[in-house]
């Protein structure tokens, strides 16, 4: 009788310890798994995080890049005329100028050019000059002295990010924002590219003259504007005969455009402005 009782219980009792082992696997192969879980989900928010520190770091430098940092030139009441001077614009007719132009302190006889060939205001310190002048001396003088702090300003940029580029010779080049500087002077025999985006600034800082070849031609790409375009341009500057060119001319001497050139921007010159032909559209 006891042996019959005895075979009953050591069962249950090793059923139970089966049991037993049973769940103390089952634990520890699910805390396995919670830990594999855990470790999954810390590797998944390090690689998330990694890559939106990876992203961040592209889109600052996708800014950098955008924007140099480098700051417009303030034309002042200067960027109010497409053609301002201090010693005379005179035009072979006929021309075709789309802004405003004036002269100062030189008297509006120093303008020989055609009321016909101006689209905007003529501009006079006095009564003599073209009969659609307007006379206006105290405006004329603060542009003009704008005129001139716009050009220090231009000349006094520091640290260039291009130096000396091509020797002076830019035929050929795509040239990028940033600022420029030659201490000689500067030649385009052929057809140059400026590119960026409608927010870049260039300025160009020329230590000589600036001279293009006849039919060469400046082009715009990736969306950059004439008006954030600036050459600061200590000696004369040319451009042949049916030559385009784009931007500001800061000079401190003349500017001479040659038979049929044409110009997107503003010529501001410390001397004189003398056309042939040609066409002067101010950028906007």
């Amino acid at each position: 009788m006891k042996l019959k009782k005895i075979v009953p219980i050591a069962a249950i009792l090793l059923f139970g310890l089966i049991g037993l082992e049973s769940c103390s696997n089952d634990i520890d192969d699910s805390s396995q798994i919670s830990t594999l879980t855990a470790e999954v989900d810390d590797s998944l928010q390090v690689s998330t995080f990694n890559a939106e520190a990876a992203a961040n770091d592209s889109k600052s430098n996708a800014r950098i890049s955008e924007s140099n940092g480098l700051e417009s030139v303030n034309l002042g009441v200067a960027g109010d005329f497409v053609i301002l001077s201090k010693s005379g614009i005179t035009s072979v007719y006929k021309s075709s100028i789309i802004g405003d132009i004036g002269t100062s302190p030189i008297t509006g006889a120093a303008m020989v050019v055609d009321c016909t060939e101006v689209t905007g205001s003529v501009f006079s310190v006095n009564a003599a000059g073209p009969a659609c002048k307007t006379t206006s001396a105290t405006m004329l003088t603060s542009a003009i002295g704008d005129m001139q702090t716009a050009y220090t300003d231009a000349a006094g940029r520091s640290n260039p990010d291009y130096l000396n580029l091509g020797a002076g010779t830019i035929g050929g080049q795509t040239l990028l924002p940033g600022l420029y500087k030659w201490t000689s002077a500067v030649n385009i025999p052929t057809d140059i590219t400026i590119a960026g985006s409608s927010t870049d600034i260039w300025i160009f800082q020329v230590a000589g003259t600036l001279d293009m070849s006849s039919a060469v031609r400046v082009t715009l790409e990736g969306g950059a504007q004439a008006k954030n375009i600036f050459w600061q341009v200590a000696s004369a500057v040319t451009f042949g005969t049916t030559s385009h060119f784009e931007g500001n001319i800061l000079g401190q001497t003349g500017i001479n455009m040659q038979t049929g050139a044409t110009i997107n921007g503003r010529m501001l010159a410390q001397t004189a402005v003398t056309l042939q032909m040609n066409t002067v559209n101010k950028p906007e």
